[in-house]
């Protein structure tokens, strides 16, 4: 059962000590309104999102520097029809000391792919893993739930579960996530089309104009080639991809054929940004690796680059064997 538990990993410039003290600061980067103590061995503690998720969690893991795991004792759900699909999970963090860093590797045990609430608790672990929490380690600033508001100053826009199990719904054939920010549409287009700066691997070919054809690779795990079919400037960018071989899956041809779409929008005085890896969806192989892929690069990489002008290449996971 274990084997297919929901799991992501982060890898950051910072020692165990530190990544461990920011886990334990769950206030810190997953919710301010988090009820009880989080931090020692037994401690008892109660999480709820408006009317849409509450929790009862034990830490029953403990380890400085190396492990924290804690068991949901109580769980609703108000937007699923199995209400309780949590109770028995183990939420785990494992460090381990990598270079001059660490890595973090997360897994909801017991969270798995043909559990009602998985695309959309798959989405909410990538944004506050990946997002949240490793702002605070990097920055000492998370971005968790505030009061009413479901991450409503996360740079990474996490949408609630309501909303997320309606995305779902909508694109049962595709990959999408979209954030929002202060910068203007241009801002989102010019990092769009340079994604040498926010893609960790290695490129060959333009990027930046209509019919532009470029490859990509990353280590031994990827390979693919896209072709720009639709370049609206502050509007739409879409990339054909007409050849792709990923060396973890059997079909190692998934990604051939379908279509990465950015759309741009003016919201409220902001910009907001979809992303779409159009036939990426939950039923291809290559659906978990990929998503939480993209997940990183979106809502971390691409948008720190809108936001700040610069970023912070990201180490992407390697696949499970």
């Amino acid at each position: 059962m274990n084997d297919k538990s929901y799991t992501t990993s982060i890898t950051i410039k910072a020692s165990p000590a530190a990544v461990f003290a920011a886990i334990n600061n769950v206030r810190g980067w997953w919710s301010e309104d988090i009820e009880g103590n989080t931090a020692a061995l037994g401690d008892v503690w109660y999480y709820q999102a408006r009317d849409l998720h509450r929790s009862t969690l034990k830490v029953i893991e403990s380890v400085p520097g190396q492990r924290v795991a804690w068991r949901v004792l109580d769980n609703h759900f108000s937007f699923i029809a199995d209400k309780t699909e949590w109770i028995g999970t183990t939420i785990r963090f494992d460090i381990e000391a990598v270079g001059e860093g660490a890595r973090l590797n997360f897994t909801h045990l017991g969270l798995l792919p043909d559990h009602e609430c998985y695309d959309v608790c798959h989405d909410a672990w990538g944004t506050y893993i990946r997002g949240s929490l490793k702002a605070l380690i990097t920055s000492g600033k998370g971005y968790p739930n505030t009061g009413a508001e479901i991450t409503a100053q996360d740079p990474t826009n996490m949408k609630d579960p309501a909303t997320l199990m309606k995305d779902a719904k909508m694109a049962k054939d595709s990959f999408t996530t979209s954030f929002t920010v202060d910068q203007s549409p241009e801002a989102a287009f010019a990092a769009i089309i340079d994604p040498r700066a926010w893609w960790s691997g290695e490129f060959e070919g333009g990027t930046k104009k209509l019919g532009d054809v470029f490859s990509y690779r990353y280590q031994d795990f990827h390979y693919s080639k896209q072709v720009v079919t639709e370049l609206v400037p502050n509007r739409r960018v879409a990339w054909q991809v007409v050849e792709g071989t990923l060396s973890f899956v059997e079909d190692k041809t998934e990604w051939v054929g379908t279509t990465i779409m950015f759309d741009i929008a003016q919201q409220g005085g902001k910009t907001e940004v979809t992303f779409t890896h159009e036939g990426i969806a939950p039923a291809v192989e290559c659906y978990d690796t990929c998503s939480d892929a993209w997940t990183s690069l979106i809502q971390g990489s691409l948008k720190q680059l809108i936001q700040s002008g610069r970023t912070e290449l990201i180490e992407l996971a390697a696949p499970a064997a």
